[in-house]
């Protein structure tokens, strides 16, 4: 009903209502006393008629997203579904994927997504991770795959999807992987500041050793994107192989943290992701100065980073799971591919 036949029926039935009181009780305060039930009547009615526009996306035109308009925690009460400071946690079933396309469709995002594949991770797993990512990646939308190679002639050929956009970028290859994996921070960084953060609304991070086996929708987008690393989901955090020296600057002390974050995948707004990487790097090469090394790398500083910031959103394992745990993990979206280290590092 809209607002202008609402006015006409409340002050028609009002008018009723005000004749059959004075003709059929003695007084008016007879039936003054009836009145604030009627009018909770309309009121309530006004207020379920907006509580069901206010679930519709195309209402949502242009207004910021909010996690309670499309967030089921209680679907899966059996598992952890929110963080302490009230951030969701992401699993299959706890979100109303209907509610996230429609209101994409009226809101269109461009989400980039950024791998580096150098030396024999090049070879070996770029070619699954962008033909996957081609069929499962953010299906429906528009992406932008920053590919970074040390071979620009190694590039696979892939017939991209429409509104698939590649552009690949050379870059050095260090000599230890270990180095490889910290000083992607600065790439990042440097492509974040001069044009992802003109190019895309959203940006995700991947390594590439991993390939897509389900939707992995916009679901995901937040402004600061965390991955729970799936073997130490369901571990105290006294378990979590943080950097534990207080030389380094991605120390955490014993007994602090919320999760362990897994470097495998992050992302958010270009922003907050510039934030998070700009930081990473200065907490690397401070390191380097002081002569240390972090004991998972990047990594390492990318907790620090978390615990320091809480991310807005956090995905279950089923976004980047390991089939060695087990393999009858249902709903994985995102899985680590199998590898042998000796095969595809210089240095082991």
């Amino acid at each position: 009903m809209n607002p202008k036949t609402r006015v006409v029926v409340i002050i028609t039935f009002s008018s009723i209502l005000s004749f059959c009181a004075f003709k059929y009780t003695d007084k008016w305060s007879d039936f003054k006393p009836y009145l604030p039930s009627i009018c909770k009547t309309f009121n309530s009615s006004r207020l379920v008629e907006n509580s069901y526009s206010n679930l519709d996306p195309q209402n949502q035109k242009s207004e910021k997203l909010s996690w309670l308009d499309w967030f089921l925690p209680s679907n899966k009460v059996e598992l952890r579904t929110k963080t302490p400071w009230n951030a969701p946690i992401l699993w299959e079933g706890t979100f109303n994927r209907t509610y996230l396309e429609e209101y994409y469709r009226n809101n269109p995002v461009t989400i980039g997504l950024t791998v580096f594949a150098l030396g024999k991770y090049l070879d070996k797993y770029l070619e699954k991770f962008l033909a996957s990512a081609d069929k499962h990646f953010m299906p429906g939308h528009k992406v932008i795959y920053y590919v970074m190679v040390d071979d620009h002639s190694k590039l696979p050929y892939i017939e991209y999807g429409t509104s698939r956009f590649l552009k690949p970028r050379v870059v050095a290859k260090e000599a230890r992987w270990q180095d490889v994996s910290m000083m992607r921070m600065k790439t990042l960084t440097d492509m974040l500041q001069d044009f992802i953060k003109d190019e895309v609304d959203y940006v995700f991070c991947m390594d590439v050793d991993m390939d897509f086996r389900a939707p992995y929708g916009v679901e995901t987008l937040g402004e600061l994107v965390a991955q729970a690393q799936a073997w130490f989901m369901n571990s105290p955090n006294t378990a979590f192989t943080y950097e534990r020296r207080p030389e380094s600057k991605a120390y955490i002390e014993m007994g602090q943290g919320d999760f362990y974050y897994h470097a495998a995948v992050f992302g958010g707004t270009p922003s907050r992701v510039l934030d998070l990487v700009r930081s990473c790097y200065a907490g690397i090469m401070e390191d380097k100065k002081n002569n240390i090394e972090a004991v998972w790398h990047d990594e390492s500083h990318l907790n620090k980073y978390f615990l320091e910031h809480k991310p807005t959103l956090i995905l279950s394992p089923e976004y980047c799971w390991d089939y060695k745990i087990h393999a009858e993990m249902e709903h994985v979206k995102l899985a680590w591919a199998m590898k042998d280290y000796a095969e595809v590092r210089d240095n082991v």
